[in-house]
């Protein structure tokens, strides 16, 4: 007779009440729920209005409640338990501080969230043209709700800062042409005249947002973006799962920056011995073998470069599922920086990178194979649709909630551009150092510059940065010039609002990194101890087995 591997009755309830839980978010947030993966909302938005936000702080503590009746102190539920708790605990915590109903930002506030809800239905043939249009119709709906929510913080002096409130009036408005575009693709007929239809009232509605973010809105916004220590210590524990000294973390950010430029220089010698690294980057740029025309060039390009890397760790370095060898690389319609989103639960939607590239320029590629990395396999993909797919140890809220644990996601992200490095799988010499230059460098840069700014600190002695002066948004943009991926002005300044709108977002992936390193010397120097040798693969597939967590509970579950 063949076994039945069934929870036991403490893991059974605590996994039931996972389930019902992302049955609820997903029912109360369906703009984050499609982020996330989560099937069966696609024809829904979020509600942003106080009655919205009131619901969803009413679940994360009724949901709390519960845990704590019925959560295991030990045994296999604990590990569960324990990513449940802290993620309720977060949400609990930014809501008795007041800061989700005011909140707009430049890349993930509800004005975008609201695009990408879209976005992900766009699926070409594929795409479901009903569950398009029941958003498309819902638009204007939600959008005076929000604008409801916003007026009411607004008349308690709670607003966002002017910089990401015009940031959010400037996406809501080229967000309409982009739906006319959509609606106009199905063609002739009653759908598509409904389409048609829902667009240009979804227009007008953006229209009339932007308007309100742009006049009344932003008028009584604070010109001051620094969020201060406390909300930035809030940021922290809602995107990394940590507690950090942040003055000291500020200081390890300078360290780093400084050990990451003494290896670009090796890498840089590597190439032109002799020559300072700003010139070797400058010819790399100008070098046509460097270079794809266009932006249908470039996606091409970069499925390739995942599907090579794809087939060279499967069943050596990695045992990649099925599911995960295949991955899809898009242009979005509309510019929305560089992102990956983990396949649907029920893989109607595969594991996809998003790039933004202009149309008709050429693209640089000597950085791109380590951020390619860094979203795609060994990075995002497999982490991320690992977890997916892993329905034997993890529960549903644990497979889909890769989405609120930055700190684990982009510091796996990062270290997996390393690890690439560590197996020798970059192509060319100058393929590592635009790992160097765009990915390493630039995540120790956001270090100092997003504590930095937030908290208004000091530029220390022997920076050789204006030193002793405390930082600005355009001291920032002046080094992140320095130490940078972006190339134009235009993407740089991008950079600066990303930080000044999402506090502690932009160290999660040094801050990972830092913690998926020091796990893996401590599992190192663990085997040593036991005479045993260290298996890399194994160590692997132990964590990700784990799913998402925060930083503390996954250095001491990987240190366990």
């Amino acid at each position: 007779m063949t076994a039945v591997n069934t929870p036991a009755p403490g893991r059974a309830a605590l996994d039931a009440l996972a389930d019902r839980y992302v049955d609820d978010f997903a029912a109360l947030d369906p703009c984050r729920a499609a982020m996330m993966g989560i099937a069966g909302q696609e024809s829904r938005l979020t509600d942003y209005s106080p009655d919205g936000h009131a619901a969803r702080a009413q679940l994360s503590r009724r949901t709390l409640a519960e845990l704590e009746a019925l959560a295991p102190a030990a045994g296999p539920g604990r590990v569960a338990a324990a990513v449940l708790r802290e993620r309720l605990l977060t949400e609990i915590a930014l809501d008795e501080a007041g800061v989700q109903e005011s909140f707009l930002d430049t890349t993930d506030g509800p004005v975008q969230r609201l695009r990408i809800a879209v976005e992900l239905l766009d699926q070409g043939a594929a795409t479901p043209w009903e569950a398009v249009r029941s958003r498309l119709r819902a638009l204007p709906g939600v959008l005076a709700g929000l604008r409801t929510t916003l007026a009411a913080e607004a008349a308690h002096g709670r607003v966002a800062a002017r910089r990401q409130v015009l940031n959010s009036a400037a996406d809501a408005a080229a967000m309409a042409p982009y739906l006319a575009d959509l609606a106009a693709r199905h063609g002739e007929g009653p759908l598509g005249a409904a389409l048609r239809d829902a667009a240009e009232d979804a227009g007008a509605a953006l229209a009339d947002f932007a308007a309100y973010l742009r006049g009344d809105l932003a008028a009584a916004a604070p010109a001051r973006d620094a969020l201060g220590p406390d909300r930035y210590a809030l940021g922290v524990r809602d995107h990394l799962g940590t507690r950090l000294d942040l003055h000291d973390t500020y200081a390890w950010g300078w360290q780093e920056l400084a050990r990451v430029r003494a290896r670009m220089a090796e890498a840089a010698a590597q190439i032109s011995p002799g020559t300072p690294v700003a010139e070797v980057c400058a010819r790399l740029d100008a070098d046509p073998a460097h270079r794809v025309r266009g932006a249908q060039a470039f996606r091409a390009w970069i499925q390739d470069l995942a599907e090579n890397a794809i087939e060279a760790l499967d069943g050596t370095h990695f045992d990649i599922p099925a599911p995960l060898r295949r991955i899809d690389c898009k242009i979005p319609p509309t510019p929305a920086g560089i992102y990956y989103l983990a396949p649907a639960e029920d893989l109607s939607r595969p594991g996809t990178v998003w790039w933004s590239v202009p149309d008709d320029q050429d693209i640089v590629t000597w950085t791109v194979p380590g951020t390619m990395f860094h979203e795609g396999v060994p990075g995002h993909h497999l982490q991320l649709g690992v977890t997916t797919l892993n329905t034997t140890t993890l529960n549903r809220f644990q497979r889909t909630s890769s989405e609120l644990h930055p700190g684990h996601c982009e510091g796996w992200g990062l270290y997996a551009e390393r690890l690439m490095d560590e197996l020798g799988l970059y192509a060319t010499p100058a393929h590592r150092l635009g790992m160097l230059a765009g990915g390493q460098q630039f995540r120790a840069a956001r270090v100092v510059l997003d504590i930095g700014l937030h908290l208004g600190l000091a530029i220390p002695a022997g920076t050789g940065f204006h030193e002793g002066e405390r930082w600005t948004p355009a001291l920032a943009r002046e080094f992140l010039r320095r130490h940078t991926g972006p190339e134009t002005d235009e993407a740089i300044a991008f950079e600066i609002d990303r930080y000044l709108g999402r506090p502690g977002q932009a160290i999660a992936y040094k801050l990972g990194e830092k913690v998926w390193l020091q796990a893996r010397r401590s599992a190192r120097e663990a085997a040593a101890r036991a005479g045993e040798p260290f298996d890399l693969k194994d160590f692997h597939r132990r964590a990700l087995d784990l799913g998402p967590m925060g930083l503390d509970l996954l250095q001491a579950e990987l240190a366990g």
